[in-house]
Parts: C-alpha cells; structure tokens; sequence
C-alpha cells in the first residue's frame, strides 16, 4: 500500500468554545479518490480549510508524503502541492477561459524590460489541457463564463493539474449541476485520478461518491463515523451514516416511521 500523500491525524479545530472538528483522521493516496461525506454542519468546510491551509488546527498532527508539516496559509499547501476548487471557483467570467485558466502566472517571452504576456503559448497550452480534459473549446478566447458549470469546474481542475497538483480538493463540485454537466465533472475526475493525483471528494450526494469513489469517509457534527473502501459499503448504509444512523432510526420510531 503506497504512502499517503496527505495524512490528517486526530485533527481537532476549536473556534472559541464551539468544537468544530473534534479528532478527525483522513488520509489521501496517489491516484485515488477518497470522498467526504457529511450533511450540512457535519464539519466537512472545516476541515478541507485546515488541509488547504485556511485553518491551523488545534489540535493533531499533518504529514505531507510522510513528514511532518504546518500549513501557515493557503499559499503554503499549494506549494506543497495541494490544490483546492471551492465552489465559487474563484474565476472572473467576462475574462477569458486562458486569462482564468493563467491568472497570476501568466507566461512571458521578451528580456526586461520589454517582457510580455506569451499569449500564442497560453492559448495553446489553455486549448490542450482542456481537450485532456474531454472539452473542447471553441475559442480560449471565449469569455469563461459562456462555459457550461461543468465546463467551468473543469477548467479549474485543469488549472490545478497543470500547475502541479499532488492532490486536488473538489468543495461539492457537482451541488448545483444538471445531470450531464455532473457527469461531465465526474469523468474529469476520474481522468485526474488516472494520472495519479489524490482527490478528495466533498459531496453529501451518495450516489455521485459511489461513481466515482474508491474510499468514503463520513463525518457527522465533526466526528468520524468511519472509512470504508469500494465494495465494503452499500448505498443504503452509507445513506444511513450521512443522516445520523441511530438518531434518525430513533426519531422514525417516535414519529412512527415518517421521516
């Protein structure tokens, strides 16, 4: 079994007296999609913030690739190679899909101090990656957003990949799309993973986890209610978790089976 990229032991993360993630461990593995499952307030923004460097944990240990490590800021993970996609996307959509796909690290040609933008370079490369991808652009000329969503979720996985990714965090990259806008993210996903990178899935869709997931952690009011691996995990047990497991059982019970 290969050493995980990112491992994340007992993370504890305390905002003032509330107890945001109460001895959570996670790992990530090259090439493999480990998805985080949670409804709403299980803790799921939390701690992808404190992988990607947003948060210092409390409590509990980061290795990156088996050594100790402390994030100060997001500009530190990334470095490290930890790429996240929120889903706001961070992209400007009357700017082109090469100006989003290049913001701040823009290719130059040229000596000071007659350097400028290479932009026959960043159209190419901008054109390639996505077409990696299974898009094909019109233009990368094209405003970014006349991109469909699932479009536009690609091209900032294309971005990270590019830029070096060792592991890419998705923030819920399918919560408000169609059908085949998903299926398109959920193919670009699987693409990332065939190159090797970790991904790490945050979703509270079961059903999108299970197309493409190889191990599923669920969390619950910042706990870890447990990891299971592809195959040992039914659809209804892992629905189960995600809605409480006992505390919904008990709650039918009181309101005869209605919930």
């Amino acid at each position: 079994m290969s050493t995980p990229i990112v491992e994340m032991k007992s993370i504890e993360k305390h905002f003032g007296p509330v107890i945001a993630l109460a001895g959570v461990s996670f790992d990530i593995r090259p090439g493999e999609c480990h998805c985080l499952l949670g409804d709403n307030g299980a803790g799921k923004s939390t701690f992808i913030k404190t992988m990607a460097g947003v948060h210092k944990p409390t409590k509990g240990e980061i290795l990156f690739e088996g050594t100790p490590m402390s994030f100060d800021s997001p500009r530190d993970s990334m470095e490290a190679g930890i790429a996240t996609v929120y889903q706001d996307l961070a992209m400007i959509p009357l700017m082109s899909v090469t100006r989003n796909f290049w913001m701040g690290r823009e290719p130059e040609k040229g000596f000071a101090p007659f350097k400028r933008v290479d932009f026959d370079h960043a159209n190419q490369v901008t054109m390639d990656e996505m077409k990696k991808m299974g898009i094909n652009l019109r233009s990368p000329d094209q405003a970014v957003g006349t991109l469909s969503g699932g479009e536009r979720q690609t091209v900032a996985i294309a971005r990270a990949v590019y830029f070096g990714a060792k592991v890419l965090i998705l923030d819920e990259p399918t919560s408000a799309l169609g059908v085949r806008q998903t299926a398109n993210v959920l193919s670009t996903i699987d693409k990332v993973r065939k190159k090797g990178i970790g991904v790490v899935f945050i979703t509270h869709n079961v059903r999108h986890a299970l197309a493409v997931g190889d191990r599923f952690t669920v969390l619950n009011r910042g706990k870890t209610l447990g990891t299971a691996g592809r195959g040992e995990i039914t659809p209804e047990q892992l629905q189960d978790l995600m809605a409480g497991g006992q505390e919904m059982a008990q709650l039918e019970g009181s309101l005869g089976g209605t919930v």
